[in-house]
């Protein structure tokens, strides 16, 4: 099995690379990263539709992973166009390719395709109805991969963190032994998913799919961690975790003050409910998911060494 991997440098692209190796052979691209040897002058630029498919056509891969993505929320509302072309343009692409050559395609998508409205997680049938650019071109990407043709997995996730790079575990760590009280958003509800429980279960199912019978399973699926929280109760957490565990806290348990999000006024409107129903992956590959905690404090422990 020939893999080519887009976007390898990001949070999610790291992990890939370690969960995709023992499926095969592997080409893993970003767009600062040397071309492969069928295709040494192209890099995976995602703000170039044309030079990414051509990587595609040229490579011939049996499957192609795409974790590419604009994902600066709020710089995607100043910059739509840039937005668009590599959340949606340059995947549709990549799909159109990937139907050319009948390669399996796994796009990664997001929460913020719901307007986040009400309480209840939503399921993949759900309506959908963005609230900002960001969310508006990551649908349009589904869409267009959709529309192709190729044959498709696309994970809808959220709450996305990694011990590589930053996140928001990391900021409450570090606010939290600076300051004397916080305050943190209470009133949006979602599940901190690790980006390696996402690439462990990529693998998997790319595995399912491939099987005799496979393609039976190939779709559309929302895939975060089981439970929910706040961002709130999320500091709280990895603040107590941190005290718990010995590293310097000077915030107090009770100087953690909830806020809504009229606190902080960003350019992009968020959605309150971020939670996804994950059962029909669950069933469809025999996946039980492990709940936010125990992500995050797997993380905890890695960047923190204890």
């Amino acid at each position: 099995m020939k893999i080519l991997l887009l976007g390898c440098g990001g949070q999610v692209g790291w992990e890939l690379r370690r969960s995709l190796a023992p499926l095969g052979e592997l080409v893993a691209l970003d767009f600062n990263t040397p071309g492969p040897a069928e295709a040494p002058e192209l890099k995976a630029d995602f703000t170039d539709p044309a030079q990414v498919a051509e990587i595609v056509r040229r490579v011939r891969p049996d499957v192609i992973v795409n974790s590419a993505a604009h994902t600066a929320v709020d710089k995607a509302e100043a910059e739509p166009d840039v937005a668009r072309l590599i959340n949606a343009t340059t995947p549709g692409l990549v799909a159109q390719a990937a139907a050319e050559n009948g390669a399996l395609l796994v796009h990664y998508s997001t929460d913020y395709v719901f307007d986040g409205s009400g309480d209840a997680p939503r399921d993949e049938s759900a309506p959908t109805a963005p609230l900002n650019v960001y969310g508006q071109t990551k649908l349009e990407g589904e869409q267009l991969v959709q529309a192709s043709g190729c044959r498709h997995l696309i994970f809808r996730t959220s709450w996305v963190y990694a011990a590589r790079g930053g996140n928001f575990a990391k900021t409450m760590l570090k606010l939290a032994a600076e300051r004397d009280a916080l305050k943190v958003i209470a009133d949006q509800h979602g599940a901190p998913t690790g980006a390696d429980l996402l690439a462990d279960v990529t693998a998997h199912a790319i595995r399912s799919v491939s099987q005799p019978g496979g393609d039976a399973r190939l779709g559309l699926y929302h895939l975060v961690a089981s439970g929910e929280t706040t961002w709130h109760a999320y500091a709280s957490h990895v603040i107590e975790w941190a005290r718990a565990n010995g590293l310097p806290v000077k915030v107090a348990a009770d100087a953690i003050e909830a806020v809504p999000t009229t606190a902080y006024p960003t350019p992009a409107k968020r959605p309150h409910n971020s939670r996804l129903d994950t059962r029909r992956i669950q069933a469809a590959f025999g996946l039980s998911l492990p709940h936010w905690q125990v992500g995050v404090d797997r993380m905890l422990t890695e960047i923190s060494g204890k």
